[in-house]
């Protein structure tokens, strides 16, 4: 984006369900706009390692709020992707482990726990343009961005993706978990647009996010270090589906191209499947 800076700062909002794609395509969507990456799942899945961590019941709200209060929780941005450092810690490897993936809708349920979560993100806006991905951000933090993507997919696709990763997430029961807690619910934006990511690529999804920015007044310059001439001629954003993508080949675009990496190796799969194969992977490797 240009060097020059307006006075409030854009924020993107991806929102969606577990393994719809929503970090993949966020992050190469921030990557492509120039803008910073955050990715509010970590930090849910941040304090349910922590809760964890100090042998409390995920299930015990009180405790849980308790506990997210005390910790000296530090969201920053590193390489223009946000991390987290709890009481001084980087729990990154580990926000994937089983008993965080059990536990972490439990965690996030907790009133007070969003509200933390809420407000770091927001401090993220206030020097920052922002892709923001969750499940709640155009329709509770950032309620005023024009900004808005909703990604999904079929649930046998998401459950695919997911056993890709070597996750064991009940996609059914973290759906209903998410969808049906009191405070901030995984809903659909009024004014989002929905994209389905079953039978797409992550450039197929990010092509078509970017047609629609250039419909708004969101002025769109891409980063230098992810020109790709394919990825950025909007005659063939329609011809995305189920291909592989021509990458740039710079350091800023390595995420992605372990994408590109993994339709190579697995050539002899349908389109589909290398798809979703390709999603798995970026979404389970993260730069």
């Amino acid at each position: 984006m240009s060097s020059s800076r307006q006075s409030s700062y854009r924020v993107v909002a991806i929102d969606g369900p577990a393994a719809s794609g929503k970090s993949s395509v966020a992050r190469e969507l921030a990557q492509r706009l120039g803008f910073a990456y955050v990715n509010s799942g970590a930090i849910y899945r941040a304090i349910t390692w922590h809760i964890l961590r100090k042998a409390i019941d995920p299930g015990d709200s009180d405790r849980v709020a308790q506990s997210a209060e005390s910790a000296n929780i530090t969201c920053c941005l590193r390489d223009n992707e946000s991390r987290i450092f709890i009481d001084n810690i980087d729990p990154t490897d580990y926000l994937r482990e089983d008993r965080v993936n059990k536990s972490v809708s439990r965690v996030s349920s907790v009133p007070r726990v969003r509200q933390i979560v809420v407000q770091r993100l927001r401090d993220y806006a206030r020097s920052h343009d922002l892709v923001v991905e969750g499940r709640d951000i155009g329709s509770v933090v950032f309620p005023g961005t024009p900004y808005k993507f909703y990604v999904d997919a079929s649930p046998d696709v998401r459950l695919r993706r997911r056993v890709a990763q070597g996750q064991r997430d009940e996609i059914v029961m973290r759906d209903h978990a998410d969808s049906s807690r009191l405070v901030s619910p995984l809903v659909v934006a009024k004014d989002a647009h929905v994209i389905d990511t079953s039978h797409l690529t992550i450039e197929g999804v990010v092509s078509e996010i970017v047609a629609r920015l250039k419909q708004t007044d969101l002025p769109i310059v891409f980063s230098p270090s992810c020109n790709s001439s394919r990825a950025h001629d909007p005659k063939r954003a329609g011809n995305s589906r189920d291909e592989p993508p021509e990458l740039s080949r710079s350091a800023a675009c390595r995420h992605y191209m372990r994408s590109r990496d993994l339709f190579s190796r697995a050539a002899n799969l349908d389109g589909s499947t290398v798809a979703q194969q390709a999603f798995a992977q970026a979404e389970c490797n993260p730069s």
